[in-house]
């Protein structure tokens, strides 16, 4: 397709091309890939079907086959949903354009405040300064992970033989 079109501008320049192949890109990017959750869920839906014919009774190989090949394009269409998500968060349109920011927005808040700690219970009471908070929690930690000294052990005349300088040698 995109042979095609870059014939079809003659000679025209290079930027220009690049710049005219978005408008075919874009109309090839939204007959193949517009409903993604639609044909993922079309895929499921059939998947369901073939396994009910399974659960049925209704066993051959055609069955097995055509379930693997649906299980296939639906896991291409699950990776290629991903792929794109993933391109949408780096990519530069969605940074500086994207109308989504109100969900991405609440996750970080969301995020937030599950991890915050807003009261904390330190030798029966309820503590709420953030700072008393990180000392408790500083202070616990240093407590569990804190090496304890070992007992001087010392060895008294009588309970270990000395060995004499020749014996040594």
């Amino acid at each position: 397709m995109v042979k095609e079109e870059w014939r079809n501008f003659g000679d025209v320049q290079f930027i220009d091309k690049i710049k005219a192949l978005t408008v075919p890109l874009s109309k090839w990017h939204k007959e193949n890939f517009r409903d993604i959750d639609m044909k993922i869920m079309k895929f499921e839906v059939e998947i369901k079907k073939v396994d009910d014919m399974v659960s049925n009774g209704i066993v051959n190989g055609t069955v097995e086959a055509r379930r693997r090949a649906l299980v296939s394009s639906c896991k291409k269409w699950y990776i290629r949903k991903e792929l794109h998500w993933k391109q949408m968060s780096r990519s530069r349109h969605a940074k500086e354009m994207d109308k989504n920011t109100y969900y991405f927005h609440n996750l970080t808040s969301t995020r937030r405040r599950n991890n915050r700690i807003d009261p904390l219970l330190i030798h029966g009471r309820i503590v709420r300064n953030q700072a008393r908070i990180k000392v408790a929690i500083k202070d616990f930690y240093k407590n569990l992970y804190h090496q304890k000294t070992l007992p001087a052990i010392e060895f008294r005349d009588g309970l270990v033989n000395r060995k004499t300088e020749e014996e040594a040698a």
